[in-house]
C-alpha cells in the first residue's frame, strides 16, 4: 500500500521546518537508510533518512518550502500495486506544502495564511458499519475538496477509491459533506505575535507609509518565543564589574607566538570562556540550573557562547570546558562556530549548558545586559576591552585597558551573595591569567 513520508522531528523543539532540498526523485527506488531531503530546523540542516523501502511516487512539499508542520505529509512511497497512483498529480497542497516562503517585500501586507488541512484517516466507515477503502491520495484530496467518502464509489481493485473518483466531484457533493463536517482548509486563527500588539493594530499605525514585510522563519520564531519566556518568567538581577586586562593581553601574545607554528591563536574570548569554566568549580554551588521544582547542581562546567549567524544565534556548548586546555578550548571553539554559522550543528552540541557568554565586545560595545538562557543559571554580557584612566592601589593615576561585564542571574538558582562570589572568581581569573595555565 502507499505510505505517506512525513515531516521529521529533528529535535525536542521542532514544530515546523523548512523542506530544503529532496536528495531523491520521483520515480526513485530508496531503501530503508537512504538520504530522502535535507530539512532545515529552528537551528540547523539536517539530513533526513528512509525508514521503509519502496518508489517515490510524489513529492508533495516543493524544495526550500518553509513552515511545514511536524508530521505532516511530504511525499507519498508505494509499494507493490499502487502504481496507479503514482503517476497522479499531486493534491491541493496546504500552506506548508505551497511555494517557498522567502522575506516578503512589499508595501502592503498579505491575508494570512490558511492553517494546513489535517491529514484524512487511514480507513473509514459508511452509517452502516461497513469500512471504506481509499488510497492515501485520494483520502487527502477528498480531506482537501470537503468530500464525504462515504458517498463516493470506488472503481479501484475491490472498490477502492481513487484519485479518479474524487477529482472533478460536482461542488454539490462537496456542499453536502460540507454540511456534515466543516473544510479542512478552513483559515485558523493568526500567529500570534510575541508581544501583546497584533500584526494589524501595528501595520495600521504606518498605514501610507513604506515598508517591507519579513516573514519570520523558525529561528526567529523560537527564539523571539524564548526569550519573551525568559523575560517574563525568569526573575533577573544583574551584577557588574570592571575587569583589567592588560596582563592577560600581554601573556596572549606570548603564548600566541608559541603556538604559531601549530596554527593555534588564542583569542580574549579562549580566556574568557576558561575563566568562567574554572570560576564555576571555585564556586560550585553556582553551577546550577532550574528544573521548575528543584535546582541541579553540575559537576562539569559546560559554557554556552552567543555565536551570532545571519537572521540569529546559535548557543554552541563547550563541555568539559574547565578541563580542557586553552588551546584546546580555541580549536574547539573555532570549529563549533564555523558550523553554527553554516547550520550544520547537531542539536546535543547547541542544548544544555549550565552557563552562558555573549560578547559584544568585538563590535565595540562598551556594556550590555543579556538575557539568561533557561534553564541555565547565568550569562555574562562581555563588551569591549578599552584604555581608561584608573587609579592605582598606591593611589597614582595611570592608564589600564579595561573590560565592563555584565552577569544577568536567575535568583531562583543563584542569590546576590553567592552571585558576586561566581563573578569574583571570574574577575580574578582574567586579571591573574597565569593561574588558567596551570
Amino acid at each position: 500500500m502507499a505510505l505517506e513520508i512525513l515531516m521529521p522531528a529533528l529535535s525536542p523543539t521542532m514544530e515546523e521546518g523548512t523542506l530544503a532540498k529532496w536528495l531523491v526523485a520521483e520515480g526513485d527506488r530508496v531503501q530503508s537508510g537512504d538520504l530522502l531531503a535535507e530539512i532545515e530546523t529552528d537551528k540547523a540542516t539536517m539530513e533526513f533518512e528512509a525508514v521503509d523501502e519502496g518508489v517515490i511516487g510524489k513529492l508533495l512539499v516543493a524544495e526550500g518550502t518553509a513552515n511545514v508542520k511536524v508530521n505532516s505529509a511530504i511525499a507519498i512511497l508505494l509499494e507493490e500495486g499502487d502504481a496507479a497512483d503514482a503517476t497522479a498529480s499531486p493534491p491541493a497542497q496546504s500552506t506548508a506544502a505551497a511555494a517557498p516562503v522567502a522575506a516578503e517585500e512589499s508595501t502592503a501586507h498579505a491575508p494570512a495564511p490558511s492553517a494546513p488541512p489535517s491529514a484524512a484517516p487511514a480507513a473509514m466507515s459508511s452509517n452502516d458499519g461497513t469500512r471504506i477503502f481509499a488510497s492515501p491520495l485520494a483520502r487527502r484530496i477528498a480531506a482537501d475538496q470537503g468530500l464525504d467518502l462515504t458517498q463516493i464509489s470506488g472503481s479501484g481493485p475491490k472498490g477502492r477509491i481513487v484519485k479518479a473518483d474524487v477529482s472533478g466531484v460536482p461542488a454539490a457533493a462537496a456542499a453536502s459533506s460540507a454540511a456534515a463536517a466543516p473544510l479542512a482548509g478552513a483559515p485558523g486563527p493568526a500567529a500570534s505575535l510575541p508581544s501583546s500588539a497584533s500584526a494589524a493594530s501595528v501595520e495600521a499605525l504606518y498605514q501610507g507609509r513604506s515598508y517591507k514585510t519579513v516573514s519570520l522563519d523558525g529561528m526567529r520564531r523560537v527564539i523571539a518565543d524564548r526569550l519573551t519566556e525568559a523575560k517574563q518568567t525568569v526573575p533577573h538581577f544583574y551584577l557588574r564589574r570592571d575587569i583589567q586586562l592588560d596582563n592577560l593581553l600581554k601573556l596572549r601574545s606570548e603564548v600566541n607566538a608559541g603556538l604559531a607554528a601549530r596554527g593555534v591563536k588564542l583569542s580574549v574570548n579562549d580566556f574568557i570562556i576558561k575563566a568562567c569554566a574554572m570560576a564555576l568549580q571555585s564556586v560550585p554551588a553556582a553551577n546550577a540550573v532550574w528544573a521548575g521544582d528543584r535546582v541541579l547542581q553540575m559537576e562539569a562546567s559546560d559554557i554556552s557562547v552567543a555565536v551570532a549567524i545571519q537572521g540569529g544565534l546559535f548557543t554552541p556548548v563547550l563541555l568539559d570546558a574547565d578541563s580542557k586546555s586553552l588551546s584546546k578550548l580555541a580549536v574547539e571553539m573555532k570549529d563549533l562556530a564555523a558550523r553554527a554559522r553554516s547550520r550544520k550543528l547537531a542539536p546535543h552540541e547547541y542544548q544544555g549548558g549550565s552557563f552562558s557568554i555573549s560578547n559584544l565586545g568585538m563590535m565595540g560595545i562598551d556594556n550590555f545586559d543579556a538575557v539568561i538562557n533557561p534553564p541555565q543559571g547565568a550569562i555574562l554580557a562581555v563588551g569591549a576591552g578599552k584604555k581608561r584612566p584608573v587609579v592605582d592601589a598606591d593611589g597614582t593615576l595611570s592608564v589600564a585597558t579595561v573590560m565592563s561585564v555584565t552577569m544577568s542571574v536567575d535568583h531562583r538558582v543563584i542569590d546576590g551573595a553567592l552571585g558576586a562570589e561566581l563573578l569574583d572568581a571570574i574577575v580574578h581569573n582574567l586579571e591573574h591569567p597565569l593561574s588558567m595555565l596551570a
